[in-house]
């Protein structure tokens, strides 16, 4: 467990207003269409609130599977697998900017430590 998580104050209650059944739908391909259908206590639809679709996929790379997900703007399932190929884009797009960022800043870290690594003096406390 995590340094500084306390497992006895950990809240596991179920949040009864906000359960969804999951439907999920793939081309075995590459897209994976999860439908999130909003129900109630007893398992029955909640025609009050709207049902929800999230996109995913993942890309082969040489480091190993990458995951790509988002969630679409879609009120069908027709309306889900028109949007996924544009979701899915601009999904790579992000997720390809962080880790350029995320690369940029490593460099950084490494080259402020080679700059300033030798010239540093430590002295022991007494």
């Amino acid at each position: 467990m995590p340094e500084g998580v306390d497992a006895q104050n950990i809240d596991f209650t179920v949040n009864k207003d906000n359960l969804y059944r999951e439907e999920s739908i793939t081309d075995l391909k590459v897209a994976s269409i999860r439908k999130m259908v909003p129900v109630k206590p007893d398992g029955a639809e909640d025609p009050q609130r709207s049902t929800i679709f999230y996109g995913s996929t993942q890309l082969m790379t040489p480091e190993g599977p990458l995951p790509i997900q988002s969630e679409l703007s879609a009120t069908t399932l027709e309306e889900a697998m028109n949007e996924f190929p544009s979701a899915m884009q601009k999904a790579l797009d992000q997720t390809i900017d962080r880790l350029k960022q995320m690369q940029q800043q490593q460099q950084q870290g490494q080259q402020q430590q080679q700059q300033g690594g030798g010239s540093r003096i430590y002295t022991p406390y007494e």
